[in-house]
């Protein structure tokens, strides 16, 4: 096993880092890491945003859910769909690509190329004895993200990410077993076995949280995530990125 996959197997969600700044020589290797990603045509349909103004940090935490790590950390980058570029690139050749960036499958590739950047940015900061936490949270206040961030129509903050080198970290959680993930040249639909792997990761998982909260906490996966996905948040979004300019 090398070193890639060793950093890659070692990740977990950081929430509490030191006072320490990441100095600009690594930051800058990140975003360059980020650019290395693959791309969909070329394209490059994403913008990050540096977060380094205290204050933006602060609103940012507060907009996120009050999640304190939003502002204690060495930097935070905000990843967005982006579109404008290439608007504004397409206006310079007298062409309307329009009926383009407003279609699903643009929107679909500006989300891809965020993510792929975004996960090359991870690894690179884990690699360095960094740790990371994405934050979906900047997604419950998005039309008070792109003000204080003067985002652009066409153009979504879509995740944040909190690097810093790490105060406290906790211990890995167990992933889903390969057999439920994994398909061979077409879906398995064998509820039977899908329903006995999963009966035997809810045992796995109820014991990681009792030995991490001394028994304060007994939940399993499958309790959890339905717990989860039984009320629908953020419903508004819909809305608010056909007025961003996509997905008209």
């Amino acid at each position: 096993m090398n070193n890639t996959i060793e950093t890659i197997l070692k990740h977990r969600s950081v929430r509490a880092f030191t006072e320490v700044e990441i100095p600009q020589s690594d930051v800058d290797q990140i975003i360059e890491a980020a650019q290395a990603a693959s791309t969909s045509s070329f394209l490059q349909a994403y913008s990050i945003i540096g977060i380094t103004d205290p204050e933006k940090k602060r609103t940012l935490s507060i907009l996120a859910g009050n999640q304190s790590y939003v502002k204690e950390n060495g930097y935070f980058l905000v990843f967005c769909a982006d579109l404008y570029r290439h608007e504004q690139a397409a206006e310079q050749h007298g062409v309307d690509i329009t009926q383009t960036t407003e279609s699903t499958e643009a929107f679909m590739i500006s989300l891809i190329d965020a993510a792929l950047a975004a996960q090359n940015a991870a690894v690179t900061a884990e690699s360095m004895g960094l740790g990371i936490c994405y934050i979906g949270g900047i997604r419950n206040n998005l039309k008070q993200v792109c003000e204080l961030l003067q985002t652009p129509n066409k153009v979504v903050p879509l995740f944040g990410m909190a690097i810093g080198y790490p105060k406290q970290i906790e211990e890995q959680k167990p992933r889903i077993p390969k057999e439920i993930i994994f398909h061979e040249n077409q879906y398995m639909q064998d509820n039977d076995i899908l329903n006995e792997n999963l009966q035997q990761y809810d045992q796995i998982i109820s014991d990681y949280y009792k030995q991490r909260t001394n028994a304060k906490k007994n939940m399993t996966w499958t309790k959890q995530i339905t717990n989860t996905l039984e009320h629908s948040k953020r419903l508004y979004l819909n809305d608010f990125i056909k007025q961003c300019g996509f997905l008209r």
